[in-house]
């Protein structure tokens, strides 16, 4: 397990507000998977697919912060894991 920091309540907090166990629609896939491993990469036209797809503003939003939550805590847990 990874030492503890000053910041483990924020995280934790972090972690339940962004509910990256939230299950997403398939549609979502390509989608998500670009925000875990190439976020940089996102344009605007990835976000028009999903809303002309018919989902709202708010629920890309929403699903994309949860998926970079989840990301950025397993970087953070690695990163921690690997000092001394």
């Amino acid at each position: 397990m990874a030492p503890k920091t000053r910041y483990e309540d924020l995280l934790e907090r972090l972690a339940e507000a962004g509910r990256p166990e939230r299950a997403a629609p398939s549609d979502f896939e390509a989608y998500l998977d670009k925000v875990r491993r190439r976020a940089y990469t996102i344009t605007g036209g990835d976000i028009e697919r999903l809303t002309k797809a018919g989902y709202s503003e708010d629920v890309v939003f929403e699903l994309t912060v949860s998926v970079a939550v989840a990301s950025g805590l397993e970087r953070l847990e690695a990163g921690l894991g690997v000092l001394p």
